[in-house]
């Protein structure tokens, strides 16, 4: 027989950890929480290099625990020694920021993309983001396209509400069915709580392993639009230029990648944008033929 000792007891609640430790809480005018994390749907760094731009010189108003997001044998900690003497481990972590922009006050949260607890950090985002009275969530990112880097960045958006999606954007068409990120995750929890949230995607050219700064500047550029502040670019529109050089010679040393180039440019000219079967087809003949070492990397 089984022994039933205790089961008559009240069960034993788990203690939930907070994920997020408020460190300051100005005050804010119309804030708007701003969401990019280094991981899933941040191809070229865009999101990320966006949000760095966005935060530089801003306040740090909460910080995530570590050990509650992250498996640190995928996320791992830097160990620094100096004369080899170890002197200091840097976690990862999720960070949020606030500075003022114009007349919006930011909310910026990055960092790396957790591993854990995707859940229990999208109802605390809810919940600071409750308290702090903000209107509006944005999500920036960037997605693998079948674009030239010789193009414009372009800009997709998604939104929680498809009122919020006018004809001054781009937007995926038909049902769509992708691997969720952390991001949306978070955006979701919001949509949930009623909040209204939009993401802005960046179209990084598929062959470009490192950061795209071309991508960052064109988030930076839509957010500002869709929020009327002045964008914080500082010399990135001079990075990005001196980048498109650096790439268009690597473009003019490997015939594979003017090939390709050349192939990406006469699909933008035939159709406007590649079908997602093109995508895939020149992803997978450029990466059969393509060296190992990733493309534009600074």
């Amino acid at each position: 027989m089984l022994n039933r000792v205790g089961a008559s007891a009240t069960p034993c609640s788990l203690s939930v950890v907070a994920i997020l430790q408020v460190l300051a809480t100005p005050s804010l005018s119309d804030p708007v929480l701003i969401v990019a994390l280094d991981g899933w749907v941040n191809a070229g760094s865009a999101g990320t290099a966006a949000a760095e731009a966005l935060a530089e010189g801003g306040e740090v108003i909460a910080e995530s625990d570590s050990d509650a997001l992250y498996d640190y044998r995928q996320s791992r900690p830097v160990l620094e020694f100096t004369q080899g003497v170890m002197h200091s481990i840097t976690w990862p972590q999720l960070i949020l920021y606030h500075r003022r922009l114009t007349h919006r006050d930011l909310l910026i949260l990055t960092g790396i993309e957790p591993n854990w607890n995707w859940q229990q950090l999208g109802a605390e985002v809810a919940d600071l983001a409750g308290q702090l009275e903000i209107t509006e969530a944005i999500s920036l990112g960037g997605i693998p396209w079948a674009v030239p880097h010789t193009r414009p960045v372009t800009v997709i958006a998604t939104a929680s509400n498809r009122d919020r999606l006018d004809a001054s954007v781009e937007f995926p068409a038909g049902g769509l069915q992708v691997p969720a990120s952390a991001v949306s995750a978070v955006e979701y929890a919001l949509a949930s709580r009623g909040f209204d949230t939009m993401g802005f995607w960046a179209r990084v050219p598929h062959y470009v392993g490192a950061t795209y700064l071309a991508a960052g500047l064109a988030l930076l550029e839509q957010l500002a639009r869709h929020l009327s502040i002045e964008p914080p670019l500082g010399d990135l529109a001079e990075r990005a230029a001196e980048q498109r050089d650096q790439l268009d010679a690597i473009a003019n040393a490997r015939s594979d990648v003017a090939e390709l180039v050349a192939r990406l440019e006469s699909l933008q000219q035939d159709a406007g944008e590649a079908s997602g079967e093109r995508l895939a087809a020149e992803i997978e003949r450029f990466l059969r033929r393509q060296s190992d070492e990733p493309l534009g990397e600074t």
